[in-house]
């Protein structure tokens, strides 16, 4: 009955499909064992190919391309949520409604996968996976709960969880671009925001169907609540990566010398053994002619955004835990398509082990360089490379 609140299960007895009914082909998807069993396996393929349009179009976080896929997304999820439960309540005619319940999932999914999987891919660059590992990890339980999670009923929180996961991390990610700024007001701000639309979107499921939606509805803002709170738990624990800055390049050198007239850098560097073609820095400095140490790295910064970063130089004690040396910070603007590149130097270091972070002024880490200091040993013949 058109305009019902409630789930429609058109059920088929096996004496109708033994009598020769005819199905269309949405009707076999919708009604049949078989068609189910099609539809599960489609749903899954629609997820991953969402995550190849990802690799294979997304690359720069402020790239008007980028933002109209992200956001694209963003809009074919919500769109095709509301046509789904609009064709389950059976808001519009039979054919349409049957249309919305067989077509919309696999948009659905499409949508999910590419919005996760663009998140996965720049989260993943901005950050230090050895500490941004648990955002990532959580991107990744949710892409497989697409293969776990069945019940229609779980169904429908699931995909508002997911849908809230993939418009917090969006909003979180373009909004900074947007305003060229970065820091703990823009995410909180950005967060409300994603939590406001959220909001009406639920009012909006609540007019399509009312009687599913309040009897779901403290699991619904239970599971809500919870992405809002891990975001930001995550956010100021310094877990989140430092969206949208990415680190391109990090490494330890005897000697970094910039040329003025072409922006060129000059690194040097022991090379490796002749198998070791990759070595392009030092992983042991060798310093017995004494000198700084100099740590070169290489950030992107989305156009006009303009924020501090600094490296912080430590050093390994005897009981296993990292000791400042010293942090330095400087200021970064994006230089073009490039980002920004920069250098720090430390002297009076002692031997061991020691690592170079790159950070945000928060303390969240773009990145690091491990490497030895071997006091006791001259270095071997420098080699070097010039970057633009």
């Amino acid at each position: 009955m058109a305009g019902s609140d409630h789930f429609h299960h058109k059920q088929q007895s096996a004496t109708d499909t033994e009598q020769g009914v005819q199905y269309t082909w949405l009707e076999r998807l919708e009604y049949t064992k078989a068609g189910r069993v099609v539809r599960r396996y489609w749903l899954t393929i629609a997820f991953v190919f969402g995550f190849l349009t990802d690799l294979w179009l997304l690359d720069r976080v402020d790239d008007i391309l980028d933002n109209i896929i992200l956001f694209f997304y963003v809009s074919l999820a919500f769109v095709s949520m509301t046509l789904l439960y609009v064709g389950v309540a059976e808001k519009v005619s039979e054919k349409w409604s049957l249309r919305f319940r067989v077509l919309a999932p696999l948009v659905i999914q499409y949508s999910f996968g590419g919005l996760l999987s663009g998140m996965f891919i720049f989260y993943g660059r901005s950050g230090d996976w050895l500490v941004s590992w648990p955002l990532l990890v959580f991107f990744a339980v949710i892409m497989v709960a697409n293969e776990v999670v069945r019940d229609r009923a779980a169904r429908l929180v699931y995909h508002l969880t997911v849908l809230f996961v993939g418009l917090f991390a969006y909003l979180v990610l373009v909004i900074p671009v947007f305003i060229s700024r970065m820091g703990p007001e823009v995410f909180v701000v950005s967060g409300l925001v994603a939590t406001v639309i959220m909001y009406v979107f639920v009012l909006l499921l609540s007019r399509i169907i009312p009687r599913f939606m309040r009897m779901q509805m403290r699991l619904i803002v239970f599971s809500l609540g919870c992405v809002f709170f891990a975001y930001n738990a995550l956010y100021f624990t310094n877990i989140i990566p430092p969206i949208p800055l990415s680190l391109q390049e990090v490494g330890i050198y005897h000697s970094v010398v910039r040329v003025p007239e072409t922006g060129e850098y000059r690194l040097r560097y022991e090379p490796g053994a002749w198998w070791e073609f990759w070595k392009q820095n030092d992983s042991t400095f060798r310093a017995a002619g004494g000198g700084p140490v100099y740590c070169y790295s290489a950030v992107f910064a989305p156009t006009r955004l303009q924020t501090d970063i600094r490296h912080r130089w430590e050093w390994l004690d005897s009981d296993g835990r990292w000791r400042e040396h010293a942090s330095i910070p400087f200021t970064i603007q994006a230089v073009g398509a490039r980002g920004y590149r920069g250098f720090t130097f430390v002297q009076n270091y002692r031997d061991g082990r020691w690592r170079c972070s790159v950070e945000t002024a928060r303390g969240q880490v773009l990145g690091r360089q491990h490497f030895t200091i071997d006091t006791s040993q001259q270095p071997l013949e420098l080699r070097t490379r010039s970057t633009f």
